[in-house]
């Protein structure tokens, strides 16, 4: 049936063309309205939505408005919405830490006890569906203008063999030659020092450790600033403590004080709606990005450590079933918030998006990295390889397809460049490279990309400039087809998204959009942007269709890899397609999480027969969306099932046996 418009719609209809009559013949200002008037009327009209969908505003009550820099949807349904100081120093010093957790299917919200600083964490879902939330802020940056206190890095030595030390906040510093004094702002743990053995002559020698600690002037004024390298005496040691430790530091002094990160790592129990703490990663991490893995363990790779600089490739792995982190074995640089994607066999495909900090000609190259070998392939033919980021990275769905797309993107750090050019690379390719798909609905930083239960891709939002500086936000958004690599544009979005914004995927099919943290309101730059709390919800085209497919779990909602799942549904005989679809976990124009794995199915009356593909690396352990679709492109609601990480070989063998 053809939708028939209201007697309301029809007369609201007819006042739009009398605004508009009206506002020929009353100037600018009303003929400003009327547009505004017409801009409503059209785009609710059923045909309209049935072409572009449509964008609703959620009602947030005030107690649970947040800035909201993370989300992630949890197998309860439920979207965790994470700001800790939600980039506001004044909450940071009061340490007021939120998270705001919301049920989208009836509008509640509930506040969370936040332990520490979580803004600017890695965050990634484990196999019981526990979302691992890891690093964040110790310390807010203090631009060169504003620092007040000489400071910058003290390197703890240690020449000790027997025993490790650990030094407090507060420990003093006193160069030999200056003669000035420092005071650490944190605790700093010194390993014990290496005896190493000649393999030649069998003598044995000492090699020193080192700890790494941020040190400040106990004063304000440039008087108590170096200038040069000094070796530092430690107060309060004597003995042999005093010569086996000591500080040795570069120039001490006023320079920019980046973010600092912090090692805390929790997971987030989404039914007991609670963090617990597990133990800290080795590594402290502002702005990391954190991988599930083919065997459910997660890599954690990037960040500023706890004195401000780019972790220098340590990497390291956390294993769910010991809540501990390991290093791994051999190094490899990013800049922060590298996009990695679990690829297969071990390794992981580096489309080299990215979101900040780091050098502009190291690790920004995107290729293939074995974790094993600690190889690096690289994958060539990205076009505006030097603005690359801040633009959206997407594992194009069917997942099985291996091919990945890089939308859009900037220059490095705040570079007014943008583009808008997409590009694409197939991993199963034997030569893969990068080749370019329709260009976005505009140059863009900050897009946010949501794949779609019918195998489009939604792109929204984003700035042409860094953080919308000069207004140059751009509220548009388009869906993209893969099969047929041609994108069109949908409903405009209500506000504009650049930094601190995202897009998740939710159960009912809908996308909900948050955040937006602009550097200024107006074209001119003279006025300080204010966050966007607003969260909006936009019901894609394929719910504007008719009759949504039905469908419920009939058999175990725990099925492991090449098992079968079982469903009903009264609209088998329409299915189309049947999809797995990983919950998503997005912050930072990063979205590592999302993938959409196409299904083989059966049906047989109202009883659906799903197979899930054997390939662990396809398919990484935890907690799925099942979604059914039509031969019209609309989805069913999510049935949610659980995927157990893969029994290694000896097991499986016993299993057989």
């Amino acid at each position: 049936m053809r939708y028939r418009p209201s007697r309301r719609t029809r007369r609201l209809g007819v006042g739009a063309v009398v605004v508009i009559a009206l506002a020929a013949m009353n100037g600018p200002a009303v003929y400003g309205f009327a547009s505004e008037q017409y801009h409503s009327y059209k785009i609710n009209q059923p045909e309209y939505k049935e072409r572009n969908g449509h964008w609703d505003v959620v009602d947030v009550p005030d107690a649970y408005r947040i800035n909201t820099i993370h989300a992630a949807l949890l197998h309860t349904g439920k979207v965790l919405l994470v700001a800790g100081s939600g980039n506001n120093a004044a909450n940071f010093k009061a340490k007021s830490f939120r998270t705001v957790l919301w049920d989208p299917a009836k509008n509640t919200f509930k506040n969370i006890p936040t332990p520490v600083d979580l803004f600017c964490s890695g965050h990634t879902q484990l196999p019981d569906g526990k979302l691992l939330v890891a690093g964040g802020t110790q310390r807010y940056e203090t631009l060169k203008g504003d620092v007040k206190k000489a400071g910058g890095l003290m390197i703890v030595y240690n020449e000790d063999p027997d025993g490790p030390k650990t030094f407090p906040a507060g420990t003093l510093f006193t160069g030999k030659e200056n003669g000035k004094t420092f005071v650490s702002k944190d605790p700093v743990v010194v390993p014990r020092a290496k005896k190493i053995k000649d393999k030649v002559t069998g003598k044995v020698r000492v090699e020193h450790s080192e700890g790494r600690v941020y040190v400040e002037a106990r004063k304000e004024g440039r008087a108590h600033a170096t200038g040069a390298q000094d070796n530092y005496r430690i107060h309060g040691l004597t003995g042999a403590d005093a010569r086996n430790f000591y500080g040795i530091a570069q120039k001490l002094s006023f320079d920019k004080k980046d973010f600092q990160g912090i090692k805390d790592s929790f997971e987030f129990d989404p039914v007991a709606e609670r963090y617990v703490r597990v133990d800290p990663m080795n590594e402290a991490r502002w702005y990391p990005t954190l991988t599930s893995m083919e065997d459910g363990k997660v890599l954690s790779v990037s960040g500023l450590d706890e004195i401000g600089q780019v972790v220098p490739g340590k990497n390291e792995l956390y294993d769910p079933k010991t809540k501990k982190w390991t290093y791994l074995p051999k190094q490899r640089f990013f800049p922060t918030y590298p996009t990695l994607f679990l690829s297969g066999r071990g390794q992981v495909f580096y489309t080299g998006s990215n979101a900040g900090y780091g050098p502009d000609n190291k690790g920004r190259t995107p290729g293939i990295w074995d974790l094993k070998s600690n190889t690096f392939r690289v994958v060539p033919g990205m076009s505006d390889p030097d603005i690359l980021e801040t633009s959206m990275s997407v594992l194009l769905p069917p997942a099985q397809d291996q091919r990945y797309m890089v939308l859009g993107g900037g220059g490095v750090g705040e570079d007014p460049r943008a583009t808008a050019r997409t590009r694409i690379a197939d991993l199963t390719d034997p030569r893969p490279r990068f080749h370019d798909g329709p260009d976005l609905y505009a140059k863009a930083r900050y897009p946010s990309s949501v794949i779609m239960p019918d195998d489009t891709v939604l792109t929204t939002n984003g700035s042409g400039d860094y953080r919308g500086r000069s207004d140059s936000n751009v509220l548009m958004a388009e869906l993209y087809d893969p099969a047929a690599n041609t994108s069109r544009p949908v409903a405009d979005p209500l506000v504009g998204r650049n930094y601190h914004s995202g897009a998740l995927l939710l159960p009912d099919g809908r996308v909900m959009t948050f955040g937006s943290d602009s550097l200024f309101a107006d074209k001119d730059n003279t006025r300080p942007g204010v966050f966007q709390q607003q969260i909006d919800l936009y019901t894609p085209p394929y719910l504007f269709h008719g009759t949504r497919p039905g469908l419920k779990a009939a058999g175990p909602t725990t099925v492991r890899l090449g098992g079968t799942a079982t469903f009903t549904s009264a609209h088998s005989g329409s299915l189309k397609k049947l999809r797995l679809i990983r919950p998503g976990s997005f912050t930072h124009v990063t979205n590592v999480e999302q993938r959409s794995v196409a299904l083989d199915f059966t049906t047989k009356g109202d009883t659906v027969t799903a197979t899930l593909p054997k390939d662990p690396s396809l398919v990484p352990p935890g907690w799925y969306m099942v979604m059914a679709v039509d031969a019209d492109g609309t989805p069913s609601k999510a049935v949610w099932l659980k995927v157990p990480a893969a029994k290694p070989a000896a097991s499986a063998a016993e299993d057989r046996g």
